[in-house]
């Protein structure tokens, strides 16, 4: 079966590269007896391709059953996976068999494997290394032929960092990992994901279809989707059956979903390659077009203090820029005239060359850090302390600004 007719089977709908590239991976994988990790956020559909795997293997005719390890309590656990005898804890009355047992020559999904305890983990990678489990309560040992697809929304390397999952169960379980792309990832099928939800709520309840509008759409692409497929199935299914227009416009959009707007920024953001967060970059481009005033007040100096002390410059041909060779050019074309004008000094006082001369020069600081705190102090110096109306002058959120004054330590008036 190839990614086309798998897609019009299973209902995936998409045109993006990485989903493909899974898509392709679970047919290929499908065949074979291998273990399989899928990885992807929530509601991307890691059970979806849990049935593509089992249904074009070896083991279509037997059972799949789907567990989500992080639902099931710590305590009854291994019971659930793999049995226990009468009497082996409080209120075991009978014997039970569990899912190892009852899925024999099947295959097991086992969704959100990072949320299963320690001991449970000994357990499966018995179960995956020589296919034998032990009842809970019992002694002797069983065989079971089980095939595990496991998947996780959680980094497991972290985990195997923190002493949380077993090393070895993780390379067992990752002989083949399966990458699902997010919604954010595959912005290019949003819209046709939408348009796709509305019609089959429209069909399946008797009704006209909703519509987006242009910027409806783009706020919709524009969304990171945090929920996935899975939030924006609800909303098609939100404004279908609310909307009473079937266009929906972005501001009718909004009232349905105001936080789309909103783009959930956090208050504290993962760094970029180069180092930089995004309050901090704003508060960059604040200093550099505070800096580009600085440049036009020098400027406006030099030019005063030549008038006043009449001074004279070139004469630019028209069209002519001032480029960073303007002293050389001045020392070529006024030579003859720095000869004529050799008597008449710039004008500076005695009070002026005692400064100058007791001036020590100090190399300034280009630290990112220490100008986005310089800036900081400005602006609570410049409002009296009145830290929302600092905030809104630098461009940054109250919240973003409470946290750079703990986090720079700055003391305020």
């Amino acid at each position: 079966m190839n990614i086309q007719s798998t897609k019009l089977r299973y209902g995936i709908i998409g045109r993006s590269e990485l989903l493909d590239r899974a898509l392709e991976n679970a047919i290929r994988v499908a065949g074979t007896e291998l273990s399989v990790l899928i990885r992807g956020a929530s509601g991307v559909g890691k059970d979806v391709f849990s049935k593509i795997i089992h249904d074009q293997s070896k083991r279509k005719h037997n059972k799949l059953i789907g567990i989500n390890c992080g639902a099931i309590p710590e305590g009854t656990i291994n019971s659930e996976l793999f049995g226990h005898e009468k009497g082996a804890f409080t209120g075991a009355t009978s014997d039970r068999k569990g899912y190892f047992e009852t899925v024999n020559g099947g295959t097991i999904f086992l969704d959100e494997i990072g949320e299963m305890p320690l001991d449970t983990q000994a357990y499966l990678l018995r179960v995956l290394e020589s296919g034998e489990f032990i009842r809970v309560g019992s002694s002797s040992v069983q065989k079971t032929d089980v095939r595990v697809i496991a998947a996780t929304n959680v980094n497991l390397e972290d985990k195997i960092k923190k002493g949380k999952f077993r090393e070895d169960l993780y390379y067992r379980l990752n002989t083949v990992p399966i990458a699902i792309p997010s919604l954010m990832e595959r912005k290019d099928d949003i819209n046709i994901l939408m348009r796709k939800f509305t019609m089959d709520i429209a069909e399946k309840y008797r009704m006209e279809p909703i519509q987006l509008d242009e910027n409806a759409k783009l706020i919709l692409k524009n969304y990171p989707w945090p929920g996935n497929i899975r939030e924006l199935k609800n909303l098609a299914e939100q404004m279908s059956i609310l909307s009473d227009n079937k266009l929906v416009t972005a501001e009718r959009l909004l009232e349905f979903a105001p936080h789309l707007s909103k783009r959930n920024l956090p208050s504290v953001t993962s760094k970029g390659s180069n180092g930089e967060t995004f309050e901090e970059r704003e508060i960059l481009y604040k200093f550099l077009l505070d800096m580009k005033g600085d440049l036009s007040d020098l400027k406006n100096l030099v030019y005063e203090l030549a008038r006043t002390n009449d001074l004279d410059f070139p004469k630019l041909a028209p069209g002519q820029e001032v480029h960073a060779d303007l002293p050389t050019i001045l020392h070529e074309d006024s030579l003859h005239k720095e000869q004529l004008n050799a008597s008449r000094p710039v004008i500076i006082s005695a009070q002026e060359v005692k400064e100058y001369e007791e001036t020590e020069i100090i190399e300034e600081s280009l630290s990112l850090e220490a100008k986005t705190k310089e800036l900081i102090i400005k602006a609570l110096d410049k409002h009296k302390g009145r830290r929302k109306d600092a905030a809104e002058d630098l461009g940054i959120s109250e919240r973003t600004l409470y946290r750079k004054i703990k986090e720079f330590d700055i003391i305020e008036n």
